[in-house]
């Protein structure tokens, strides 16, 4: 898979710009602040119609500008695509794909398949379970259609109940919808932890295998994928998860009417991971941390393979500045075999190492 070239019309700080991408590596160079980020997310844009840094769109588009515009052309599964997205202020957002328009941005995935890591990326391991929880639903969200489909039902209802429940003092005639939430909840739950216990499995079991090389064989990454406590074994089909959940949820009404939030469901599920039999959250060093992050995006690279037969696009956002020269080898080597999009502010010294083309910019202009 690869972005051959992409087209940008008030995205962020681009008026209006093209990038042609080598179909290897591609460093992305230029002084802070000059829209190399930007690019980066431009073309994360493309595998599943929204950004990685917000979750309003509109936050994308140039002050200049009603509507920002991403096209791209792309290659997939050995054949052409052209891929078109615009959305604005007050616009509902549209995706095209080879002039058809898609009804969902769902409707994207494995069109075009990427992986980001960006130095904010260590919060995976430092910080709580939703960050965990966002690297799996990236990850499988471009595999599964079906998967993305029950993620964004699941939100609503998430987001209904929780209204319900926020305003049961005030709007006491709504209780009686929480059992159809309820039940919306616990049949997606189902089927959300079905996908996510397996693929956290496989993503876990790669991480632990380049962890170990990446540190030299010094440090042992571990995982555990943990969901409600009435599930034991979350690899049992949706059937029997279910009444599980339908179980959880029942010890749980009176506290959640008593708290006004939602305390049972999928939502709160994490992937505890763990560096030498302690967690990494509370006991790995910056080092620690920093390896064990890449590790597991380089881990989701390589199940996407898997899965799709073809290596995802690698988006590398000012990942080498904080390594040392002998991590900064490993990282270099082991993103050989597909294309990659890395920023830095080395110039062409990366892509000398590389043999990369070099791509700079300045002020939202590519050259």
């Amino acid at each position: 898979m690869l972005v051959k070239s992409i087209g940008l019309s008030g995205f962020r700080n681009y008026d209006g710009a093209r990038a042609d991408f080598d179909p290897g590596i591609n460093v992305i160079t230029g002084d802070n602040a000059q829209g190399k980020t930007n690019l980066l997310e431009a073309v994360y844009f493309l595998s599943c119609g929204h950004s990685f840094r917000t979750r309003r769109d509109r936050d994308a588009v140039n002050f200049s500008f009603d509507t920002a515009r991403i096209d791209a052309d792309i290659e997939s599964d050995g054949r052409e695509h052209k891929i078109e997205i615009a959305f604005g202020n007050g616009v509902k957002k549209t995706i095209k794909v080879n002039g058809v328009k898609l009804k969902t941005a769902a409707e994207l995935s494995g069109r075009l398949t990427a992986v980001f890591f960006c130095p904010d990326d260590l919060e995976i391991i430092k910080e709580g379970p939703s960050q965990r929880r966002r690297l799996l639903d990236g990850c499988i969200s471009q595999l599964r259609p079906r998967y993305a489909a029950a993620i964004s039902a699941y939100s609503r209802a998430y987001e209904q109940k929780s209204r319900i429940l926020r305003d049961r003092r005030e709007k006491p005639e709504l209780l009686p919808l929480l059992n159809e939430y309820d039940d919306a909840m616990c049949r997606l739950s189902a089927e959300i932890i079905r996908y996510r216990a397996f693929f956290a499995s496989l993503i876990c079991e790669k991480a632990s295998e380049i962890h170990r090389e990446f540190s030299g064989g010094a440090d042992e990454l571990t995982a555990k994928y943990r969901t409600v406590s009435t599930i034991t074994d979350p690899f049992l089909p949706a059937s029997e998860l279910l009444p599980l959940l339908e179980e959880h949820q029942r010890s749980h009404r009176r506290a959640e009417l008593e708290s006004g939030a939602c305390l049972s469901g999928c939502h709160k599920d994490d992937v505890e991971i763990f560096i030498n039999g302690q967690p990494a959250k509370g006991f790995a060093s910056q080092g620690q941390t920093r390896t064990a992050a890449l590790s597991l995006k380089l881990a989701e690279r390589e199940v996407i393979k898997d899965d799709k037969g073809e290596t995802p696009v690698l988006l590398l956002d000012d990942v080498l500045s904080e390594l040392d020269p002998i991590r900064q080898n490993f990282v270099l080597n082991r993103i050989s075999g597909g294309q990659v999009l890395i920023t830095c502010c080395e110039d062409a010294r990366i892509a000398n190492r590389t043999g990369g083309r070099l791509i700079y910019i300045e002020k939202g202009t590519i050259r």
